[in-house]
């Protein structure tokens, strides 16, 4: 629950300092009332974000109150008797401004909740007047980030407890998935389960290109536009080129939690600090004051195992790095995980016992007052961001100052082999002083074209900007606006397009406008070399005589198998017909077939349930075709049509699988199915098989395909005859047998 509440903290910190104008989302969290309008013109409605943050709608005042303040109390009724003074939307104390229509995003004061406070008000300090105020219910159920289900199914997906964090964040802990499908996406819509019809989300790079490999790791993931998780009802891994769920939850149908920053109009590219401290390396520092602490980013083309520092001189009006209090961070490139912690500066060396620039926590205990939000390297840049208090926590610290300038300090250099700072071979030179509390200024360069960057997500990931730290910053750079695109009713943010020399990350880029997911189709994986495709022996048109075929599931070869041999690329399992990967089978017109088939029942897990039907349709996955396409394909066997034309499946049947050894060799290292198919087990869960008859005629095609009704690719050819010459029977003989019973109450059969 303390991790869950920091991401929502390091999500919402920025608001204080980075407000705009709201987007009319219509969802600002709870609502607790309108404020009363007493004098001054005050007015506006009042609504609980979270624990410790309050938005007001539509805000009025007319600034004309010589001292006028926000303030919350525990008192019996609205006044400076147990009253706790509110920093204002730009993390000032001072008298507050004048407000015509404004939405603004207040944050308690530290150590407050709306569980301790009876009153939000305007109140006059030089007169004592009650301007205008609400009252806070006892026991507000104020949002919160929810935890819901994990994740859990097939390709080794698995995560711990997802956490709904606001409106349109959720956080993946401990996210695992074996990248071995070739167009896994994180995957949301509506209803309880997955299906083709749902939305893409973009991973937490901003990316919407299939999955690769992660092992337990935590990953913040945001919705794109204005889709929020009142409008969806599950979320999952989905491979959409093969239509499969690959692991889901349901979100719940009612959900109280915290409106996302974009919901409530955080917008700061104008209203963030930049800094540029090193302009070879295209040092840049960024800031915004949030509260009690303020949130720092620090960007730079470094070196590998170099650091970057930044920091506060001991001195106020003067540049000194002895007695300087500096947070050091850096990405490790090998890993991509980065590091900042909290230094006092005690002589120009290194840390040697106690004495020298040392870390924090090798000079007493709990004293690292630094904590790392977000790290990452992207176009060569590494850029690492932090929070740190304001105020010093502790006899290393020094406080940092909003009220007027300070001096400021900063050096690049190499870790030493402790991953310590060693010389610094760049630092600052003469006097460098940073009003931390100023009007938010950027000072740092910025893109041709309009950007606008927000604070939201800034735990999950940066995104890109073009900036040119080049010294022929005069030449013209290329437009890095978002592209516009025509939308549907949601969707995700197109990424921007440069080729400027350098681009360096940016807090958040996001469009204007609102937008959504561009329609498309089901994409197609580039076609799978054919190359060293295992010789699969197919099945005769004279065996076996009484025409009976098994039809299970079983793995895909690796790349000799399914993809070698079809050209396409597979997902992890296909048909295995008497034993045997996707054989081609020769039947010929007239005679009766018997399919029977055991590739799951239960269509609550969609990847153990794969209906058996035969088609004229190379791909399959008739289920999830449009109406367009289903108009294209015939049916043969396997589907029954009811009256009014709707086709289900008939083909359904227990799951056997043919299960390799988990701690054998992999399916590449076989240098033939023969081989490879005696390493594997059929494992079969209880029940009955299902059973499909046909008999192909004259109308019937010359090639027709087995596959499955629910997911693409995962059969092949059937070869329809007009005779049958006799001939030998097939090299491979291994066929289907009746498996018996493990002692884990599984069927198995060893080949």
């Amino acid at each position: 629950m303390v991790k869950m509440q920091f991401i929502f903290g390091v999500l919402i910190g920025l608001t204080a300092a980075t407000l705009s104008n709201a987007v009319d989302s219509g969802y600002y969290g709870l609502k607790i009332g309108p404020l009363s309008q007493l004098h001054h013109g005050l007015s506006g409605d009042v609504y609980a974000v979270d624990s410790k943050t309050l938005f007001l709608k539509n805000l009025n005042y007319d600034g004309e109150g010589p001292a006028a303040y926000f303030y919350v109390s525990t008192g019996r009724r609205p006044s400076l008797e147990g009253a706790f003074r509110v920093r204002d939307e730009r993390g000032s104390t001072g008298v507050i401004k004048r407000y015509r229509n404004k939405d603004v995003t207040l944050s308690l004061p530290e150590g407050k909740t709306l569980r301790d406070v009876k009153w939000f008000f305007v109140w006059c300090d030089e007169f004592s007047v009650n301007f205008g105020d609400v009252a806070i219910p006892k026991n507000l159920d104020y949002p919160r980030p929810l935890k819901i289900a994990a994740l859990k199914g097939v390709h080794e997906v698995l995560s711990d407890n997802i956490v709904i964090v606001d409106a349109q964040t959720l956080l993946v802990p401990n996210f695992s998935y074996d990248g071995e499908a070739p167009d896994a996406k994180f995957w949301v819509g509506r209803g309880t389960k997955p299906t083709p019809n749902g939305i893409r989300i973009p991973d937490e790079n901003g990316r919407e290109t299939p999955l690769i490999k992660y092992d337990k790791k935590t990953i913040v993931l945001t919705l794109p536009g204005d889709l929020t998780v009142f409008d969806i009802g599950h979320f999952g891994v989905w491979c959409e080129a093969f239509t499969v769920d690959f692991g889901h939850v349901r979100i719940p149908d009612v959900v109280n939690v915290p409106p996302s920053l974009r919901m409530l109009g955080i917008s700061p590219q104008s209203k963030l600090n930049c800094e540029v401290l090193y302009d070879d390396l295209a040092f840049e520092v960024r800031w915004a004051v949030a509260g009690e602490s303020v949130v720092v980013q620090l960007v730079a083309k470094l070196e590998n195992n170099e650091y970057m520092s930044f920091g506060i001189s001991k001195s106020k009006d003067h540049t000194v790095m002895v007695g300087a209090d500096v947070a050091v961070v850096w990405v490790d490139r090998d890993t991509g995980k980065g590091y900042a912690h909290d230094y006092y500066l005690d002589d120009k060396s290194q840390c040697s016992g106690t004495r020298g620039s040392c870390p924090d926590i090798r000079l007493g205990d709990n004293t690292n007052s630094i904590r790392l939000l977000n790290a990452a390297m992207v176009n060569g840049y590494s850029i690492v961001t932090y929070q740190r208090p304001l105020k010093a926590s502790d006899r290393f610290d020094l406080p940092i100052p909003i009220n007027g300038s300070q001096a400021i300090v900063w050096g690049i250099g190499p870790l030493n082999q402790r991953t310590e700072v060693s010389f610094h071979s760049k630092y600052t030179k003469g006097d460098r002083l940073i009003d931390f509390g100023r009007q938010p200024t950027w000072n740092c360069p910025v893109p041709d074209g309009e950007m606008k960057m927000t604070g939201d997500e800034i735990s999950a990931k940066p995104a890109q900007t073009n900036v040119n730290h080049n010294r022929d910053r005069n030449r013209e750079a290329q437009d890095s606006r978002p592209q516009k695109q025509e939308i549907n009713r949601r969707g995700s943010r197109p990424a921007s397009t440069t080729d400027d020399k350098y681009t360096v990350p940016a807090l958040h880029v996001i469009n204007e406008d609102k937008s959504t997911v561009p329609a498309r189709n089901v994409p197609t994986p580039k076609p799978a070399p054919t190359n060293g495709a295992w010789e699969i022996p197919p099945i005769q048109c004279y065996e076996p005589e009484d025409g009976v075929f098994y039809a299970q599931m079983g793995p895909t070869g690796g790349k000799h198998g399914y993809p070698a041999i079809t050209g396409h690329v597979g997902w992890g399992i296909s048909w295995y017909i008497n034993g045997l990967l996707i054989p081609e089978i020769n039947v010929v017109r007239g005679k009766t077939y018997t399919f029977v088939v055991e590739g799951g029942n239960d269509p609550e897990v969609p990847a153990k349930y794969h209906p058996f039907y035969i088609t004229d349709d190379p791909v399959g996955g008739f289920e999830y075709k449009t109406e367009e396409e289903k108009a294209n394909v015939r049916i043969f066997a396997g589907v029954h049509r009811s009256r009014n034309g709707a086709v289900a499946p008939t083909g359904i049947g227990r799951l056997c699988h043919w299960t390799s050894d988990p701690d054998g060799p992999s399916a590449d290292e076989y240098s033939s199915f023969g081989a490879y198919q005696r390493s594997l087990t059929l494992k079969c869960d209880e029940g009955e098989p299902g059973i499909i008859t046909w008999q192909p005629d004259n109308n019937t095609p010359d090639t027709v395909y087995y596959q499955c009704f629910t997911h693409r690719h995962l059969g092949w050819k059937i070869n329809v005859l007009d005779a049958c010459d006799s001939a030998q029977a097939s090299e491979i003989d291994e066929v289907y047998v009746e498996p018996e019973a493990d002692e884990d109450g599984l069927l198995t059969r060893k080949i």
